[in-house]
């Protein structure tokens, strides 16, 4: 992933569906959007509040849009304007490379925050955080082309779209994560502290997820209504379609985890139960078949005389007491799968 400009701005004109220029001046901005046959793109990195409220004064953007725009821990959310319609998605991505260091429970689930302001000829977008691939938004306009002479819609499919898709990979990556998970499970040299670890570290971060997946839905079935009203090409009518199904997907896929993560964590304290019980029935046992020598050397280490007392036939009746009781105990265990 490449780093922003050093400015933290990039600006695209399309004029017809065709890119004709590109980080051009903001000052132009508000030229270009008057112009019927453009189409235009501001991506606005890390802005401070002067840069944003300027550019929304001139572009007549409504107020409260910009204060969330530049608020921290904003939802997931689209709101209709009289101007413009505003939303604030999630991009995601998971740091699964490498093996976790002993004590570490952080999150590996990284968001970056995109908020979009969509105008009748254009987009603006403010991104914080470097969890969202500029670079592949790009990509994906470019090796499209034929999609932009549709205008604002285009723009806005093509950036959910990257949104939902990196989604996709940070659940693609958990599932595999829990996958291993179950494996480890019935692995007896697998550490039980370890496991624990992970679960506890798996749940977090899908609870993290959830919170951005879950209200997807609603922005894009939102995003779907008002292009219905306003009765716009019904050429995207297909791309948002599959947008819409696979927003839809992740929702359930999240839910089937959720399930997976329980029943590991679930499984997991039921197997410890059982590893205990298992070494108690050993425990137990091996006391046994112990306590029948101390019995009978207690019994012949009594300071009375009894039969076989000062006789080498007493210490050899006291030997194949212990013998046989202690050798009949084992067997008994044995085929009983305590020992």
């Amino acid at each position: 992933m490449t780093s922003p400009d050093s400015d933290g701005v990039r600006t695209r004109l399309w004029r017809g569906g065709r890119l004709v220029d590109e980080n051009f001046s903001l000052a132009d901005v508000s030229d270009h959007l008057a112009d019927d046959s453009a189409l235009v793109w501001v991506d606005l990195w890390e802005p401070d509040h002067e840069r944003l409220c300027a550019l929304a004064e001139e572009l007549g953007l409504d107020a409260h849009a910009v204060e969330d725009a530049l608020a921290h821990g904003e939802r997931t959310k689209a709101t209709r304007y009289t101007t413009h319609t505003f939303l604030t998605v999630y991009a995601t991505r998971l740091d699964a490379a490498g093996t976790d260091p002993d004590g570490d429970l952080a999150s590996r689930l990284r968001t970056s925050r995109v908020s979009a302001f969509v105008l009748p000829h254009g987009m603006v977008t403010v991104r914080r955080g470097d969890a969202f691939d500029i670079d592949e938004l790009l990509r994906r306009w470019d090796d499209n082309v034929d999609l932009m002479q549709h205008g604002t819609p285009a723009l806005l499919h093509g950036l959910l779209d990257v949104v939902v898709d990196g989604q996709f990979e940070a659940i693609e990556t958990l599932d595999d994560v829990i996958e291993g998970l179950e494996d480890g499970l019935f692995d007896d040299h697998a550490q039980t502290r370890m496991i624990q670890r992970r679960t506890y570290r798996v749940r977090k971060e899908l609870v993290e997820l959830r919170r951005v997946v879950l209200p997807m839905r609603e922005v894009v079935a939102l995003i779907m209504r008002r292009r219905a009203e306003h009765g716009n090409s019904v050429e995207l009518d297909s791309w948002y379609t599959d947008l819409y199904d696979h927003v839809v997907r992740a929702t359930e896929w999240t839910e089937s985890l959720r399930d997976m993560v329980t029943t590991v964590f679930e499984t997991n304290l039921s197997l410890q139960d059982a590893r205990l019980n298992t070494v108690m029935k050993k425990l137990t046992g091996w006391a046994a078949i112990i306590a029948v020598p101390t019995a009978v050397t207690g019994w012949y280490g009594q300071n009375i005389p009894f039969p076989g007392f000062g006789s080498h036939g007493g210490l050899a009746a006291s030997a194949i007491v212990i013998v046989v009781s202690a050798g009949t105990l084992y067997v008994v265990f044995k085929r009983r799968g305590w020992l």
